[in-house]
């Protein structure tokens, strides 16, 4: 039997489809490659946008900058001397974007100028950290990237 080229074209065509609907019912229907959201309540996240953009800029009157680093216990941050010596109350908060029962939240809790998170909370890897507190009515922010 001979295929003309009009009929090897519509094969060809009817493959292709064939193919895409495969990966298209393979990827939805696999859990293997299900992905939640970052944040479960995104649109009442996103609500509150512009006071995270305000706690962020409050963050550059600080005269100095949260800096961390790796240590033996876990990871040290450092604050400013002026964080120090006010009553703060808030949170810090560690996010593994490659693992979602990995994260975690801690009460911020300065001893001196630093705040150590512990070693057996931190698996290596990346982490973003978030550190929200609110010090005489003023909100801050503190958003990080680390490696550990």
């Amino acid at each position: 039997m001979k295929i003309n080229w009009g009929t090897g074209i519509t094969i060809g065509i009817v493959l292709f489809i064939a193919f895409i609907l495969f990966f298209v019912i393979k990827m939805s229907t696999d859990s293997h490659y299900d992905y939640d959201l970052v944040v479960e309540e995104y649109y009442q996240k996103d609500l509150a946008y512009q006071t995270e953009i305000d706690a962020e800029e409050n963050l550059k009157l600080l005269t100095g900058a949260i800096i961390g680093k790796k240590t033996a216990g876990g990871w040290l941050l450092n604050f400013p001397q002026e964080v120090v010596t006010q009553e703060v109350i808030g949170t810090v908060f560690l996010y593994r974007p490659s693992n979602k029962q990995l994260d975690f939240q801690l009460p911020l809790e300065i001893s001196g100028t630093t705040l150590l998170i512990p070693d057996d909370r931190l698996l290596g890897g990346r982490w973003n950290i978030t550190i929200e507190w609110e010090q005489e009515g003023t909100a801050f922010l503190y958003r990080d990237e680390i490696v550990y």
